[in-house]
């Protein structure tokens, strides 16, 4: 088989992967030798605080499978065409086109091929060969597999910026019926030696990055190297009857008890010649994207999982508003809260600041009071934060927030909320007509 068509099916099979962040790598270049590096300039480059979307050769090794998962394309019973990469293709894939600034990166999965252990060793014969034939220093994103032999899993972690396994499904009950030969208990143990061993390579490095004092003995041994981007994992959203507090809940025990970077959801997508134990329909694709909102108000809004389904009905999100809108809707009585004079914590549950807008106001009006021209100023949808905040020149028409209908005033109607029924008349941003030709 030709390599490009190769790369067709690999890269096509690699798709239902969402985990591509690359936020939390160490920082390298190659001005001192090798070749890439995790920072710079070139195509593609979005940096965000996190989960910055970076580009990368995102491929499986093989789309062939021993194992037998229900709700996976590449399972072994599915009748799809099959493809395999050799190490060395793959590597030289990935410099060619690191070469050709269309990558900057590589993030490799693969399916079993002979046993998880002979997996894991080609997976690791890539990225070793990447750093220490070639001295490639792009990022280099893993999916791990758990039941392989710790070992590998080690010099993986030596390797790649971040490792992955995929805990695939909410219940551990699921993942029993629809994957059979997957263990929820070893891919939690795997984790488990994951975090220790990046905690200790974090240790390590923050003890040699301590100054010196009078030492005997000669020169401090380098830090070990393990994942410094960490481990993250992936649920797949609408394959079983999960709802969504129980995909927050194991969310909240993923982060908590592994210290994950992040936990990505993919909804569900129906494959040919599927299991009848799958649900013939995919979910809307707008419950993964309230799914992300719920997982960002979890990790940088001080919301509990319980209070954000607060918000929902039946232990499902509101799909119609976000899920911070759909709480404060749900407490009514804690707004509106005073743009100048309220904490951190009850302006990060505005509906419409953002946590660096937040702190923006706080270091603002340190100096100054602020007025809702100041909030257009930073970007923040008036008509959505109006009800819920007071600021010098605002308050909210009496009776706003009690109106029943306040909520379908907030749901955007084919694009526009009913804006005027929100905002006072001089808040009203006025329409202007651009005139059809500029004058010199």
């Amino acid at each position: 088989m030709e390599l490009r068509e190769k790369l067709e099916i690999l890269a096509d099979a690699a798709k239902y992967d969402a985990s591509c962040a690359s936020s939390g790598t160490e920082k390298r270049d190659s001005r001192d030798g090798g070749l890439g590096s995790t920072e710079g300039m070139g195509i593609c480059h979005a940096y965000a605080p996190d989960g910055r979307c970076i580009s990368l050769l995102k491929v499986l090794l093989t789309n062939a499978c021993v194992f037998d998962c229900a709700y996976c394309i590449n399972r072994a019973s599915s009748n799809v065409r099959r493809a395999r990469f050799s190490v060395r293709e793959i590597v030289g894939l990935t410099l060619d086109f690191y070469r050709r600034n269309y990558i900057e990166g590589l993030f490799l999965s693969s399916g079993i091929i002979r046993s998880p252990d002979y997996t894991m060793e080609q997976i690791v014969r890539v990225a070793r060969e990447l750093r220490e034939v070639h001295g490639f220093k792009g990022y280099i994103h893993l999916k791990t597999i758990p039941d392989a032999d710790p070992a590998l899993l080690a010099e993986a972690g030596r390797h790649a910026d971040r490792l992955s396994i995929n805990v695939e499904l909410p219940q551990q009950s699921s993942l029993k019926t629809l994957a059979p030969e997957k263990d929820a208990g070893r891919i939690r143990v795997a984790m488990a030696g994951l975090r220790t061993r990046i905690e200790e390579a974090k240790e390590a490095r923050a003890e040699a990055a301590r100054p010196r004092v009078a030492m005997k003995g000669g020169p401090r041994a380098a830090a070990p190297r393990f994942a410094p981007a960490g481990q993250s994992t992936q649920m797949i959203v609408g394959a079983d009857a999960s709802t969504d507090a129980t995909v927050l809940d194991t969310s909240t025990h993923l982060y908590g008890s592994y210290r994950l970077k992040r936990v990505y959801f993919s909804a569900y997508s129906p494959i040919p010649d599927a299991s009848a134990l799958l649900p013939p329909v995919a979910p809307p694709l707008v419950r993964e994207h309230r799914l992300y909102q719920a997982d960002w108000l979890l990790r940088f809004y001080g919301f509990t999982a319980p209070e954000i389904m607060a918000g929902g009905e039946n232990g499902m999100l509101d799909l119609e508003v976000d899920p911070k809108l759909a709480w404060a809707l749900k407490h009514r009585w804690m707004f509106p809260v005073d743009i100048n004079r309220a904490d951190r914590e009850m302006l990060l549950r505005v509906p419409g600041l953002g946590a660096k807008t937040v702190d923006r106001v706080l270091s603002s009006r340190r100096v100054r009071s602020f007025r809702m021209a100041d909030l257009a100023r930073l970007r923040v949808s008036l008509r959505k934060v109006a009800p819920f905040i007071t600021a010098i020149d605002h308050h909210p028409r009496a009776g706003l927030l009690d109106r029943q209908d306040l909520r379908a005033m907030l749901v955007p109607r084919d694009g526009l909320a009913d804006r005027a029924a929100i905002l006072p008349g001089g808040l009203m941003p006025r329409p202007v007509q651009l005139p059809l030709f500029a004058h010199a």
